[in-house]
């Protein structure tokens, strides 16, 4: 796999090339921790090794690594297509995995809906671990037909740092490249994320301490954008605890320029995987 998590990623648009408009429809469903679990266990981890991952040695020790499993997250949103027309919704459901890797790495995926997926990777750097990049797909429904697309991203090496042990008011810079089966190119986004403290989020029945970041991204080249991310992260284990974003990205095409636009919130429902 070609490295691409953040968010924190980038998430390139998932962009329709069609000539004529059907019944537009959404076929979109929330998956069910159960259909989650099935996946996991008959697909071998994806995170990336020592070869493909430059800031992680075979030697270096793990020390924020959540357990591997299916856990359960809850959330909403809505993501949408200027031209053609076309909206789905994700959620109420979200199941997020977590595979382990080779030297520490470990992928971290969440189903918005049986439409749109995404992943991070992250590796260890120390007590720290960076986000190597990840992949998201999508499929949109025209009619009867479904139209799909993954994109993959990379960031540069070490460029997304998630430090143990943070100060507020900390700031990084990041750029990742990403590339997009629909769209030609690549698409650059690149910025800024701060981390705004650490705070304790109720988690069913426990109390979870999390750091806190926020991520402003530009997009340029193949697609033109702004991404704006609150994330937040066990301090433990490095697990998502919540994630809310809104990005919106312009493509240029053959039949007009679409905008795709993205807006919602996840949030972990259960400490405990399945």
């Amino acid at each position: 796999m070609r490295t691409r998590w953040v968010v924190v990623g980038v998430v390139l648009v998932a962009f329709v090339g069609v000539g004529v408009f059907l019944t537009l429809r959404d076929n979109a469903r929330p998956v069910t921790v159960d259909e989650a679990k099935e996946r996991a266990h008959s697909s071998t981890s994806t995170a990336p090794s020592e070869a493909t991952t430059t800031s992680s040695t075979s030697d270096t020790p793990v020390v924020r690594q959540p357990e591997p499993g299916v856990y359960r997250y809850e959330g909403s949103g809505t993501e949408s297509l200027s031209v053609p027309p076309l909206s789905q919704d994700q959620g109420p459901t979200m199941p997020g995995t977590v595979e382990h890797g080779e030297n520490g790495c470990w992928t971290f995926r969440i189903d918005y809906s049986t439409n749109h997926w995404q992943t991070w990777v992250h590796c260890p750097a120390g007590p720290d671990f960076v986000e190597a990049g990840g992949q998201s797909w999508q499929r949109w429904m025209i009619g009867a037909t479904a139209i799909t697309n993954l994109s993959d991203f990379t960031c540069d090496a070490g460029a997304m740092l998630t430090p143990a042990d943070p100060t507020p008011g900390q700031e990084w810079t990041a750029r990742c490249v990403g590339t997009n089966e629909a769209v030609e190119g690549e698409a650059v986004s690149e910025g800024t994320y701060r981390f705004v403290g650490t705070e304790d989020i109720a988690v069913g029945d426990t109390t979870v301490a999390a750091h806190h970041f926020v991520r402003d991204r530009t997009m340029s080249g193949s697609q033109i954008g702004t991404e704006r991310s609150e994330v937040w992260y066990a301090v433990d284990t490095g697990l998502p605890v919540r994630n809310q974003r809104s990005l919106e990205a312009r493509t240029d095409t053959p039949i007009g320029a679409s905008t795709y636009t993205e807006n919602g919130e996840f949030h972990l429902a259960s400490v405990t995987p399945e």
